[in-house]
């Protein structure tokens, strides 16, 4: 992480792990046992700050290792309308298609990753009692954060999953592989996220904050679709908290750590914590042909309603492929010069530094909109008003809104956070994921049903819980 690494220990004793079936509760595999590696405070802070480095995910082409978010791309964005592999081929084809196999790699990659994710966050809160009483209540605040982050991933992407509230053994299958309905998964996040509110202040960006968890319990209550007041409540607090839009849009992406990023995972460029998801996105750079190309519909929504944010800011051409189009918001390490070949600061590509945004202000303030709107068509009050025209003011888009329908607000948030692993959830939370895809799909001759909106449980894990894990419906 770029705030600080991690120490050689607490690599051996978290990070390693016998096989892929003990990723809910690893058994360590060093001399030093959890047991007695957690006597102090400072040794706790360490196990904390490993919680990041789970999500950051392994820079590696191991399929041993955990990736996390440097795959989320696959499950998000190459499921909507925004894009797709530059040539249809390999396991990677089957998410823009929507033929996604239960032995899916990737599918399983993410899987177990965020649970270990989860696992590791227990493993912060079992050992609470070695902190002060000064700081106590912040771990378990940045613990619950991270565990409820992790959680509202797998529940959307999954549906109903195993719920692992505290570090367990290889013997607890009863909790490892019994999936329980969405609505309990949902209930822990809720109850986390409040923890992690009242526990957190604002002092970072790359770890769990206040205003992280105050946003991203807000967009919790819209996938829900029920409590659309606190939303609005917690989308003003965060606006109230210091964030601003940087001027350039650009410059969101390449100006780190900046006003309007409140949380994103950290990465450092040509080390242990770099990563490749951004090489991978380019031709013949990475170590794929080409993945999470712009598609032609995304293209055209940029052109048409984008400003400023479109060709050489969120898409680029393919130099070498004129008729293709690829994601720029994350050219790895620098924003340069789309035309210039090579228009990346480093040797390597594949060992970037470009930071993960998981949520920023302009998110926040699109959210309070559709909050205020509360599930209806349209909405013409001025608190609405002024977050959404903040937002297309940036984009040089200065005409004044008087009214606010769904459908402006949904392709507002495509234009905006686009590529940004968004919008098929958007797409999802909105009721407007079966029309779009089964339209998008028909014209580009794909294969989608609506069983689709949920990836399948991986076939592995069911094999392993000799089918006590059950699978969902189309797979």
């Amino acid at each position: 992480m770029k705030q600080t690494k991690i120490v050689a220990l607490l690599v051996l004793l978290v990070t390693v792990f016998s096989c892929e079936k003990d990723f809910l509760s690893p058994e360590l595999e060093s001399l030093v046992n959890a047991e007695i590696y957690y006597t102090t405070e400072a040794q706790l802070e360490t196990a904390a700050i490993n919680m990041y480095d789970g999500i950051q995910g392994v820079n590696s082409t191991s399929a041993n290792d955990y990736h996390s978010i440097q795959v989320e791309f696959y499950l998000t964005e190459m499921r909507s309308d925004n894009t797709r592999t530059k040539a249809s081929e390999g396991e990677a084809a089957q998410f823009e298609n929507y033929t996604i196999s239960p032995n899916n790699g990737i599918v399983a990659d993410y899987y177990r990753s965020f649970y270990n994710v989860i696992f590791r966050a227990n493993v912060v809160l079992e050992n609470l009692a070695v902190a002060s009483d000064a700081n106590r209540a912040k771990f378990e605040a940045e613990a619950k954060f991270v565990r409820a982050y992790a959680y509202f991933n797998l529940v959307r992407l999954y549906g109903d999953i195993p719920l692992v509230d505290r570090v367990i053994g290889n013997s607890d299958t009863e909790i490892s592989f019994t999936r329980v309905a969405s609505t309990e998964v949902y209930a822990l996040i809720i109850d986390d996220l409040l923890t992690a509110i009242d526990g957190l202040d604002n002092t970072f960006r790359t770890r769990a904050s206040k205003a992280a968890a105050q946003a991203l319990l807000a967009k919790v209550y819209l996938t829900q679709g029920t409590n659309y007041l606190d939303a609005q409540i917690l989308c003003e607090a965060v606006m109230g908290s210091g964030f601003s839009l940087e001027t350039n849009f650009e410059d969101v992406f390449y100006n780190e750590q900046n006003n309007e990023v409140i949380f994103a995972i950290g990465y450092n460029p040509a080390g242990v914590d770099s990563q490749n998801f951004s090489a991978e996105w380019l031709n013949a750079v990475g170590r794929t042909s080409g993945v999470n190309y712009v598609t032609n519909d995304a293209k055209a929504a940029l052109d048409a309603i984008g400003g400023n944010r479109g060709l050489d800011v969120s898409y680029r051409v393919d130099i070498s492929q004129p008729t293709q189009n690829q994601v720029r918001k994350y050219i790895p390490n620098g924003e340069v010069d789309a035309y210039a070949g090579d228009d990346f600061l480093i040797s390597d590509p594949t060992l970037a530094g470009n930071d993960w945004i998981v949520l920023r202000y302009a998110d926040v303030l699109l959210m309070h909109v559709e909050a205020i709107m509360a599930g209806g068509n349209s909405t013409a009050v001025p608190a609405a008003l002024n977050s959404f025209q903040l937002v297309r003011n940036r984009a040089s888009l200065t005409t004044l809104v008087t009214n606010i329908t769904k459908q402006e607000l949904l392709d507002e948030r495509r234009v905006e956070l686009a590529f940004e692993n968004h919008r098929l959830f958007d797409l999802v939370r909105f009721g407007e994921a079966q029309n779009v895809l089964s339209a998008f799909s028909t014209a580009n001759g794909y294969n989608y049903t609506a069983t689709d909106l949920l990836l399948p449980i991986p076939q592995r894990e069911i094999n392993l819980s000799n089918g006590v894990l059950t699978q969902n419906p189309g797979y």
